[in-house]
């Protein structure tokens, strides 16, 4: 008899970072594997030694495009009769006060971190119900359960996030189809570079008389020392990943890190008002926040 083939998992963000190392993670076990990374970033694959095989699929997707997402589920279902899992870790991140979002910023994030998760989940559901099995792992953040200032349209992606997931865990499941958030906190890595602005907040940050100057100067530093000296690194978070896809019943959200699991003890046992208290004592130099400057004065 023939064996059946390996489970097929969907991948997308997969030439950097977590992604990168979920993919070698995912490439060294026992499945098949589409990894999706734009076009521009294609190339990230061929430097990092992975190309294509029997069980090694590269497709480019931009996860905004709606024709690229539909394509791509397309193949997906027509050629492999659809996806086993699918992990949507493909996202990004603004750093901004709130008085200094802008529509092209919120409709940006939105349409990477919630939405084109969402559409593509969608899309893979049909042949998980008809298997009546599969797996939906969306790759979230502490964010997404709790706020820091200067990352407030980041949070309001991924506590978007949360919510819709929350909602597709209750409403899957008569099928066995299994879904889970993962949520890390700091990861060492440089990805922090990587942090978008918008353009208010690119001047707030740099304009030391901008009122909330202080709030991004203290908040850049602060995330990446705690970046830089975090005992988590990506592959400990695609382990993570990893022994949550293979889990026979996965939990709803998943702590990927120490510090996740700090803050989600803290939610959990504190009363609001102190766990609030709490962390606001403890930003950095929180004292010289809102001091008068040469923009309050005009």
């Amino acid at each position: 008899m023939n064996s059946p083939a390996p489970p097929l998992v969907v991948l997308t963000g997969a030439s950097t970072g977590l992604g990168l190392a979920l993919a070698r993670m995912l490439m060294a076990g026992r499945y098949r594997v589409v990894l999706t990374a734009r076009a521009d970033s294609r190339s990230r694959f061929d430097r990092a030694g992975i190309f294509e095989s029997d069980r090694i699929f590269i497709r480019e997707l931009d996860v905004t495009v709606a024709g690229e997402r539909d394509a791509l589920m397309d193949e997906v279902n027509r050629r492999w009769g659809g996806a086993h899992a699918l992990i949507n870790n493909a996202g990004i991140a603004y750093r901004t006060v709130v008085e200094h979002w802008d529509e092209s910023a919120w409709n940006d994030i939105m349409e990477v971190d919630v939405r084109a998760a969402l559409e593509l989940t969608r899309l893979a559901l049909p042949a998980m119900r008809a298997r009546r099995a599969g797996r939906i792992l969306n790759i979230s953040s502490v964010g997404g359960m709790m706020a820091m200032p200067t990352m407030s349209l980041y949070s309001a992606a991924k506590f978007a996030l949360e919510g819709a997931t929350e909602a597709l865990w209750y409403e899957v499941r008569p099928w066995g189809i299994r879904v889970s958030l993962i949520e890390p906190g700091f990861i060492r890595s440089d990805s922090f570079r990587g942090t978008r602005f918008t353009r208010r907040s690119f001047r707030g940050a740099m304009d030391e008389g901008d009122p909330y100057h202080a709030h991004y100067l203290c908040m850049a530093d602060f995330i990446e020392r705690m970046m830089e000296r975090a005992p988590s690194t990506p592959d400990d978070v695609a382990g993570c990943v990893l022994r949550t896809l293979e889990r026979r019943h996965p939990p709803l959200r998943v702590y990927a890190t120490p510090d996740a699991h700090l803050f989600a003890w803290m939610r959990r046992l504190l009363p609001r008002g102190l766990y609030h208290g709490i962390l606001y004592r403890a930003l950095p130099q929180v004292r010289t926040w809102g001091r008068p400057g040469p923009a309050d004065s005009r």
